[in-house]
């Protein structure tokens, strides 16, 4: 039965019960102090992994000093996206932080069980998504953490934690003996332990992880904790309420896994974002421990798009750290000059990653087996799993590509979990599995299986296979490889000519589209693949002098870094098209500086503001071609329209549009100064402001001694 919303002393009441808990008999109090005992003892510190090739030892931090606090919202829909889930995350994540005023509820783990608007009841069913790698295990581990040292639903009596990836060795299992095969000190008192749901909470971690489908639709009943059923069949019967009606249930999940659930059954829904930028600096003073380094490190960062929209992703955070910390340490003193070759793209942080634990790895602990042997078998293993959506792996799989784990090498890649002989394993990250599936390819070269996979990565229209493809195409520029030379030898140029000869069959697909919204995404990401390239001469040869036009499609501050280099590298590009893209002030700063040689340029409707007008000026005097501007609909309004007019007085535009800006009588001015001393100025839209008043005059004794032929 769902609660209802507690008011007046119902309110209280639950207030009080989250704070003290239920009464318990004697023998069920001193099991719940021993079940408690036995979770702290599982949650109190967190590991943080140790530098992959190195001989430092694990870090364990007790998770009250190390926890750094991660951005959930509460939200009322899943779909099937046409994204790259992490990607997808981290450009709303950014979104959201611009935003004043948002539908989404931004929600802390107390409030998880709390009244919900949208379902209208106190939820007994929640589910938590996040990308990979963005804590959800962590914040599950704060939880259960925050429970069994009294902070948070002394409400329930009992909680009982599993992962999916467990849950996938047991057979046919009933729920009492799913709980004893994870807590067996429950034996005696099992049955008492059941026998008040409400006072139970079953949290499930790794949806994406279970290798059954969890289908909230069938009609599969379990109603007695003793029946045996597929472990998935009890999952879906605790949400249902059919199995221990009035427990409460948490699952967390990839959202990509979400698409093929039927969500309807929860009653919350909430996702991690990730971390806020001050926690994402508060994440790097903890990792360093050295104000000047991390602070440093973070400055590079907030420098490049590419790596700080990943930021806000905790084991992206660590990765990058990781990165940087090995090239502090091999020059500690001299870190300012450090900076200019650190990554810029994804494929370059990658590569660094792993040619630095290469570099550190000694290759006579692997009895005489090559790094390129073990790569290649690693490799071979981790791309299947990107095309398959394996991402736990277990002996078979091992057996099956070669696979030795008895090498140190080895462990330095991937997480072991489990007891023989039922091991898991799993990379250190998502990304870093999808890293190695593109590497291979590059390793032992094969063009029939390269193209196979090149075909089926884009077929998946749910973008899993997005960053795998970044990858091959950036470890197709030659000084990004050079830095694997060392460690793995010669990687094949030949892959690298089947893949730019894949992109620029790509680009000129996706360019020759109707150019709907979703055909100029597709081209977007294209430009993507050419971002990672580094190859400029190839984004030339792709986009020449064709009209760039991405109006209507929200563009990110990431997605202007990358369009940047584009019409850098391609110089020849007259026309850009940017109207509707809801291009804010850190986006327009990447974008102007790229636009020096282009002769159309349309801004229509950006929702600009007046300090954006300062940006605008840089780019117009930078750029002495441009001779059609278009600000329609726009917000420029204000002390720094004078910086815009300024910069049109020695420019060359013959055309410009500023109707719909609100621009007020105080605008005259500095109207009337540009266009009096501007030579070249033949039409000006000013329709749809509000310039009457004093100063208008001044714009009307200016406009006789313009060149201006055309007033709106």
């Amino acid at each position: 039965m769902l609660l209802l919303f507690p008011i007046g002393e119902g309110l209280v009441d639950q207030i009080l019960l989250d704070e003290y808990g239920h009464s318990l008999t004697p023998e069920l109090k001193d099991l719940q102090e021993k079940h408690k005992q036995h979770l702290m003892e599982k949650t109190q510190t967190l590991e943080e992994h140790k530098p992959p090739g190195t001989t430092i030892e694990p870090q364990r931090f007790l998770i009250n000093e190390r926890y750094v606090n991660l951005v959930v919202v509460s939200t009322d829909q899943f779909r099937q996206r046409q994204q790259n889930e992490l990607i997808q995350t981290g450009v709303k994540l950014e979104k959201l932080l611009k935003e004043t005023q948002t539908g989404l509820q931004h929600i802390s783990p107390n409030k998880l069980f709390r009244w919900n608007h949208h379902s209208q009841c106190v939820p007994h069913a929640v589910m938590v998504s996040g990308v990979p790698g963005i804590g959800k295990t962590t914040l599950m581990q704060k939880f259960v953490f925050d429970w069994v040292t009294r902070k948070l639903y002394q409400r329930f009596a009992f909680v009982f934690f599993f992962r999916f990836r467990d849950l996938n060795k047991l057979g046919e299992v009933s729920l009492e003996e799913m709980i004893l095969h994870k807590y067996p000190y429950l034996g005696s008192q099992i049955g008492n332990v059941l026998q008040h749901p409400e006072n139970l909470l079953f949290l499930f971690d790794g949806l994406d992880e279970s290798v059954l489908q969890m289908d909230f639709r069938s009609s599969t009943l379990c109603t007695n904790p003793k029946w045996r059923r597929d472990f998935s069949t009890i999952v879906s019967n605790l949400v249902k309420q059919n199995l221990l009606k009035g427990c409460s249930v948490l699952i967390t999940s990839r959202p990509a896994r979400l698409a093929s659930v039927d969500t309807c059954v929860f009653q919350r829904i909430a996702e991690i974002m990730g971390f806020l930028p001050g926690n994402r600096l508060i994440y790097f003073k903890h990792f360093f421990g050295n104000k000047e380094l991390s602070e440093k490190a973070f400055h590079h960062v907030q420098e490049n798009d590419t790596l700080y929209t990943f930021c806000y992703i905790p084991s992206y955070c660590w990765i990058i750290c990781t990165v940087l910390s090995m090239c502090f340490r091999a020059q500690p003193t001299n870190t300012d000059q450090l900076m200019a070759p650190l990554p810029k793209t994804v494929t370059q942080l990658f590569v660094t990653f792993v040619s630095n634990f290469l570099a550190n790895h000694n290759q006579n602990k692997d009895g005489g087996h090559t790094v390129r042997e073990l790569l290649t078998s690693i490799g071979w293993m981790a791309e299947h799993g990107v095309m398959n959506h394996i991402i736990v792996f277990d002996k078979r799989h091992l057996d099956s590509f070669s696979v030795r784990n008895d090498k140190h090498l080895f462990s330095c890649f991937m997480m072991e979990s489990g007891q023989p002989p039922d091991v898991d394993f799993t990379f250190l990250h998502l990304t870093l599995q999808e890293f190695f599936g593109a590497l291979v390819h590059y390793i032992s070269y094969n063009p029939d299986i390269l193209q196979e996979a090149l075909n089926k990565a884009e077929s998946y229209k749910d973008g899993h296979a997005e960053i795998f493809v970044r990858f091959l195409c950036g470890l197709s520029d030659s000084s990004t490889r050079s830095m694997l030379k060392s460690h793995v030898g010669e990687l094949s140029t030949q892959a690298a000519r089947d893949v730019i000869t894949w992109i620029q069959k790509k680009t000129t697909e996706k360019q020759s589209l109707d150019k709907s919204i979703a055909d100029k995404r597709e081209l977007l990401n294209v430009f993507y693949f050419l971002y990672e390239s580094r190859n400029t001469f190839l984004v030339s040869q792709c986009i020449g002098s064709n009209k760039v036009d991405f109006s209507g499609v929200p563009l990110s501050p990431l997605d202007c870094s990358v369009l940047s280099f584009i019409l850098q590298s391609c110089r020849e590009t007259e026309e850009i098209h940017l109207s509707k893209c809801n291009i804010q002030i850190d986006a327009l700063k990447k974008l102007l500086p790229a636009l020096g040689t282009s002769k159309i340029l349309s801004l229509e409707d950006n929702d600009l503001i007046n300090i954006s007008c300062p940006y605008l000026a840089s780019g117009i005097r930078n750029n002495q071609t441009l001779r059609t501007l278009i600000l329609t609909e726009n917000n420029l309004e204000g002390p720094h329209f004078s910086d815009l007019m300024t910069a049109l007085t020695t420019s060359r535009i013959e055309e410009l549009h500023l109707n719909g800006n609100n621009l007020k009588d105080s605008s005259c001015p500095h109207l009337a100064m540009g266009i009096r001393n501007n030579q070249t100025l033949r039409i000006l839209n000013l329709s749809d402001n509000n310039l009457e008043g004093p100063c208008f005059s001044d714009l009307m004794t200016a406009l006789p001694t313009s060149q201006i032929e055309q007033l709106e």
